[in-house]
């Protein structure tokens, strides 16, 4: 049969109406990028001038220099944590291991410009610990800057690791490192030459994760970056100077962005393709006990990895019932900005639900549908759409922001300004979520119970919603429930899509911390981390499970 042959039928039309979707919402987006790039502002004209204008000056491509400097750090420092952390928790008995667990989860699903903003609070230049090392006449090191980014980005993002770590070491067989110390291999020796080669793609993987995150977040960088510019806030602060040729320019630097991410994700999926392999763990690793001073030492080394992982939760939640005069905390407890922020930024936090709650629903339909053809009827078309679904990875936010903007800000399609075209962004960035949770329960379905279904006179069509759907239905929702998570904290793509009306949570938590409004800030700050946790609680009781595999 001709491999381009096209059969009509339900499943076609769902699938041109994917490819039509991904096209219209993405492609052509990135398209329009792309065009402004190597246009002239003034004239229209094809040049490379933005480009030149870009390597020539040290200004702009220093904050080249700057990502990568920040990012390459951030991913080995979380790589190095979180597979110590993992190693641990899988290999030894932690007391309060599922504490433990929790808590890692709540700092990696929190937005990381809540981090920045709670250490701004701790070691800001009037903050807890600066004021208080001061009386002692001690200088707290500075929090801006550099250092600032990584501690942030690190406590954020090694979580990543631990994730997929983990779960890499629970499918690794003990027969091979018996066989290993049978050989006289033992101790750190067999840490290096067989546990570490074994789990080497999962690494990877999580490290892919781990980069794309912290070169791709602009709330961080923006907040306590002071000097020490990055390409996401370069490329917000171009774009929203609209003197000159800046939008034409910024979109030259989003475009730099899109193919340093896309080649860095290319050379991953190469990388991992070549040493992947697959594990079956027909014994676990037998989990041990240390002793001694090696047991105390490890639990203090997690505890506190921990707790400087929760300090930006319980920070916000404590000064959120500080009493505030004007924007400063002072002495007492008060529940004012609480009635501050449902008086003014009532509206951000409608917002922030309706938006997340229209994005899930849309992921859902999307993620099950999708999920499906890529799984059960692969063609070329499927191919096309299993391809696009890769985009949203290699995507920063600020830069899909400013695609949607520069295709969608003219007739017929003026969506600028409206609240679909955040919800579209919600869509586009967190749909691999579900998609990935969907394919992955499709995988453990046999197509045998659909057969069945079929060949007692059921409709294929009637067989999907009525078998396939409901059998899909925990994992799509498990999925979903992170992409809902991850859409209510989202800010990079939101801080520039947003208008009066459609400000979110996110958004308005960023814009009172820059007008060092920090009482109403740690108020929506609380309720932003409690929807989380809530989420969370949610997430595990429909999947059943006690961890996020990401």
């Amino acid at each position: 049969m001709n491999k381009f042959h096209i059969r009509w039928d339900f499943w076609t039309g769902i699938t041109c109406l994917s490819i039509a979707v991904f096209g219209l919402f993405l492609i052509y987006p990135l398209f329009s990028l792309f065009i402004s790039a190597f246009q002239d502002a003034s004239t229209g004209e094809w040049t490379m001038s933005n480009f030149a204008h870009f390597f020539e000056r040290k200004y702009y491509y220093q904050s080249m220099i700057n990502s990568f400097t920040v990012t390459t750090s951030v991913t080995v420092l979380a790589v190095i944590i979180g597979t110590a952390l993992a190693y641990a928790m899988t290999l030894y008995r932690v007391r309060f291991k599922n504490i433990v667990e929790i808590c890692v989860i709540i700092s990696l699903l929190s937005p990381p410009f809540i981090g920045a903003y709670s250490w701004i609070l701790i070691g800001g230049r009037s903050g807890i610990l600066t004021r208080w090392m001061a009386e002692f006449g001690i200088d707290f090191p500075s929090i801006y800057g550099f250092a600032g980014i990584l501690l942030v980005l690190t406590l954020k993002l090694y979580p990543f690791i631990y994730l997929f770590v983990a779960g890499a070491l629970k499918n690794i067989d003990s027969a091979l490192i018996e066989a290993a110390e049978s050989l006289g291999c033992s101790g750190l020796r067999k840490v290096v030459t067989i546990i570490i080669p074994l789990i080497t793609p999962t690494i990877l993987a999580g490290a892919l994760m781990v980069f794309m995150n912290a070169m791709a977040d602009f709330g961080t960088p923006m907040l306590i970056g002071e000097g020490f510019n990055v390409m996401p806030v370069m490329i917000y602060s171009e774009f929203i100077n609209e003197v000159g040729d800046q939008a034409n320019f910024a979109a030259a630097m989003a475009a730099i962005m899109v193919l340093i991410t896309s080649t860095i994700f290319m050379l991953q999926k190469y990388v991992v393709n070549r040493k992947s392999f697959t594990m079956s763990s027909l014994r676990p690793l037998a989990m041990g006990e240390l002793h001694g001073i090696k047991n105390v030492l490890m639990h203090a080394a997690i505890y506190l990895l921990v707790a400087l992982s929760m300090i930006p939760q319980l920070v916000v939640i404590y000064t959120s019932f500080l009493k505030t005069s004007g924007s400063v905390f002072v002495d007492g407890y008060s529940l004012d900005s609480y009635r501050t922020i449902f008086e003014s930024l009532g509206t951000c936090i409608a917002n922030t639900y309706e938006f997340s709650t229209a994005a899930m629903i849309m992921i859902i339909f999307l993620g099950m549908t999708v999920a499906y053809l890529t799984t059960r009827r692969k063609s070329w078309l499927t191919d096309i759409i299993d391809t696009l679904t890769m985009f949203p990875y290699i995507i920063p936010g600020s830069v899909l922001g400013i695609t949607l903007l520069l295709a969608f800000n003219e007739r017929p399609l003026l969506l600028s300004g409206t609240a679909f075209i955040i919800i579209i962004s919600l869509v586009i960035r967190r749909l691999p979520y579900t998609l990935r949770s969907s394919s992955a329960i499709l995988y453990q379905l046999s197509p045998s119970l659909e057969e069945a279904s079929i060949s007692l006179g059921a409709s294929p069509l009637k067989t999907f919603f009525k078998i396939t759907a409901v059998m899909m239905l925990p994992g799509v929702m498990s999925g979903a429930i992170i992409s809902w998570i991850t859409a209510i904290n989202e800010l990079s793509s939101s801080v520039i899509l947003f208008t009066g009306a459609t400000k979110t949570m996110s958004v308005a938590i960023y814009t009172e911390v820059i007008r060092a409004s920090y009482g109403t800030a740690a108020a929506l700050s609380t309720i932003l981390t409690l929807t989380t946790i809530t989420a969370m609680v949610i997430f595990f009781k429909v999947s059943g499970r006690h961890d996020v595999t990401l």
